[in-house]
């Protein structure tokens, strides 16, 4: 399987697991770790401290800023927002950001948005549009602003 990187797309690493995909208008700095078997979908944008696992879909719209950390099997629907500053100020840099992890098989439903320093349990589902403000347990179904736990999922 080889990596197909679309001409449109502007991809400056080369830790690219086999059969990965990166599609058109799509940016990927050089310190990105993606794994094999990934679907980075058009108009992306994956920042450098980033590190996503083996048959990862990132649909299009979703920006992945620094300090997040995407395992295997995760899916992240259209225009998902990650955010990594709780007190974000112009100008102002912090000297790190709190780390955001998506576990294992999660799925993010398109339009979520999800505050910095949350872990988003093993094969947990987060509704379209929820906001997550808070830790996600596994397995967990969670909907709505804030998002709140509806139900756990059978496997």
């Amino acid at each position: 399987m080889s990596i197909e990187i679309h001409p449109l797309a502007d991809c400056k690493t080369t830790q690219i697991g086999a059969g990965t995909k990166i599609w058109q208008f799509s940016i990927v700095l050089a310190g990105a770790v993606l794994g094999e078997n990934c679907n980075v979908n058009c108009h992306c944008f994956i920042e450098n401290d980033v590190v996503i696992g083996d048959n990862v879909t990132v649909k299009s719209g979703v920006y992945i800023w620094d300090s997040i950390r995407i395992e295997d099997d995760v899916f992240i629907g259209p225009n998902v927002t990650f955010t990594t500053d709780k007190m974000p100020r112009s100008k102002q840099y912090p000297d790190g950001y709190p780390r955001t992890t998506l576990r294992r098989g999660s799925s993010i439903g398109g339009g979520a948005i999800l505050l910095p320093g949350v872990e988003i349990g093993e094969y947990a589902m987060v509704g379209a549009g929820a906001l997550v403000t808070k830790d996600v347990p596994a397995r967990a179904l969670v909907v709505g602003s804030p998002a709140r736990l509806v139900r756990y999922l059978d496997l």
